[in-house]
C-alpha cells in the first residue's frame, strides 16, 4: 500500500493556529552554543550526587502518583523567594509547574480564553502570544517606545489598557530579548490601571539588582502574579521547573485547570535538591554578570550598539557594514558561534557563556568588523 503523504494544512486545525510556527531556537550544533540563555555552568557534584540519592530513595515509590500539589517543593520555593527578595511568602502563595511556560499556560487557561484578551509589550518573550493562541486568548501587542530604547512607554501602555481593557497584561522584566528592566514604579502604574490581572515575568530576575515585583503583592493581591523559573540563574534548564508567587487565591484558580499530577515525583525531588544548594549554585550568577559586563563593553568598543543588559544575554545591533541580522547571524555561525535571531530587524541576541565561549564570540565579532 502506498503511504499517502499529508501536510499540516490537510488537518482540521483550529483556524487561529493556521499559518503559525512552533516556538524554538534552531537546534544546530556549534562549538559555542550561545542562543538559548541557559546557565553554562553544570550543576555541582553535590547536586548531582544529591539527586542520585533521592532518585534511589524514590525509585521504589514510582508505582505511586506524585504529591499532586507539590507541597514540599512549594515550601522550599517559598523559603528561597523570601530569602532572595527579602519579602516573606508562604507555600500557600507559591505554585510550581513544568517550566514557567506551563505556569503561564495555566494562568491563561484560568484567566484568558475565548472572548478574553492578553496584552504584551513587544519585542518580548515570544511564547506569550503563542500561549495566548493556544488558549484562544486574543493577544494585543503594544510596541516598546520608551525614552530608553525598547522600554515600555507607560503613558502609551495606560492608553492601550484604557482602550482595550485586557483581561491579562504581561510585563517581562528583565525583558527578553532586550535585557532591559521595567522599574517597580512603572509596574505599579500599570497595576493601578489594569482591569484584570498583571503577570510580571521575572525569568531573569536573579541577574538584576532591581527589586522584585513580589514586593508589590501585598498591595495588589487580586491583580498581581509574579512568574519565575529555575531554568536561568539555577543550573537547571533540563529540570523544567517554573513557579509563580501570588495571593493564595491564584493557586486555587490554577488548580481548576491544571492536569492531575502534573509535576512528576522525580522533578519535584530534583528541584528540592537544587534549592537546598541555592547559595552555592547562585555564585555562578555573579560570574555571569561580570562576563556580561565585559561582553557589553567590548562589543561597544568594536562599534556595535548594545542595550544595557540586566540579564544573562546581550542584545546588540548596528550591522550597517555587515549586512542584515540573518546575514550576520550566519556569519557568526560560520565561525562556530551560534547566537539567536529573534526577528527584530537589525538586532541579534547572544547568551553570556563561559569565558572561553565569550572570547570566541567577541573574536568572531571583531573579525567581522575588520573584514
Amino acid at each position: 500500500m502506498t503511504e499517502q503523504k499529508i501536510s499540516l494544512s490537510d488537518l482540521p486545525l483550529r483556524e487561529e493556529l493556521r499559518g503559525k510556527s512552533a516556538y524554538g531556537a534552531p537546534q544546530l550544533h556549534a562549538a559555542n552554543q550561545l542562543n538559548t540563555n541557559e546557565n553554562p555552568y553544570p550543576p555541582s557534584q553535590e547536586i548531582v550526587e544529591g539527586i542520585a540519592r533521592r532518585v534511589a530513595e524514590l525509585g521504589q515509590q514510582l508505582n505511586r502518583y506524585p504529591d499532586r500539589d507539590a507541597v514540599g517543593l512549594r515550601a522550599a520555593l517559598a523559603a528561597y523567594v523570601s530569602e532572595q527578595t527579602g519579602v516573606g511568602v508562604t507555600k500557600e502563595q507559591v505554585w510550581a509547574a513544568n517550566g514557567s511556560n506551563e505556569v503561564l499556560q495555566q494562568l491563561l487557561q484560568a484567566f484568558g480564553g475565548p472572548g478574553r484578551s492578553a496584552m504584551g509589550f513587544v519585542p518580548s518573550y515570544s511564547m506569550h502570544p503563542i500561549l495566548a493562541a493556544g488558549t484562544q486568548t486574543e493577544f494585543i501587542s503594544v510596541e516598546r517606545k520608551g525614552e530608553d530604547r525598547f522600554a515600555i512607554n507607560v503613558d502609551e501602555a495606560l492608553a492601550a489598557i484604557a482602550e482595550h481593557a485586557p483581561d491579562v497584561v504581561f510585563i517581562t522584566t528583565p525583558n527578553n530579548p532586550t535585557g532591559n528592566i521595567t522599574p517597580l514604579a512603572d509596574i505599579e502604574r500599570i497595576l493601578q490601571a489594569a482591569p484584570g490581572i498583571v503577570i510580571v515575568d521575572e525569568a531573569y530576575a536573579e541577574f538584576s539588582d532591581e527589586p522584585s515585583a513580589v514586593g508589590l503583592l501585598e498591595d495588589y493581591p487580586t491583580k498581581l502574579v509574579v512568574s519565575r523559573t529555575m531554568s536561568k540563574a539555577f543550573d537547571f534548564a533540563g529540570g523544567r521547573l517554573g513557579y509563580f508567587v501570588a495571593d493564595a487565591a491564584f493557586i486555587e484558580a490554577v488548580m481548576l485547570v491544571r492536569l492531575p499530577y502534573h509535576l512528576a515525583t522525580l522533578s519535584q525531588a530534583a528541584a528540592e535538591v537544587a534549592l537546598e544548594h541555592s547559595a552555592a549554585t547562585l555564585q555562578t550568577v555573579a560570574k555571569l554578570r561580570e562576563e556580561r559586563d565585559r561582553v557589553v563593553a567590548e562589543l561597544r568598543e568594536l562599534g556595535f550598539d548594545v542595550i544595557d543588559s540586566h540579564s544573562n544575554f546581550v542584545f546588540f545591533g548596528n550591522f550597517d557594514k555587515l549586512g542584515d541580522a540573518p546575514t550576520v547571524w550566519q556569519r557568526f555561525l560560520d565561525r562556530e558561534v551560534l547566537i539567536r535571531d529573534v526577528g527584530v530587524p537589525g538586532w541579534l541576541r547572544a547568551t553570556v557563556g563561559l569565558p572561553e565561549e565569550n572570547d570566541a564570540f567577541l573574536a568572531a565579532a571583531a573579525q567581522m568588523m575588520d573584514d
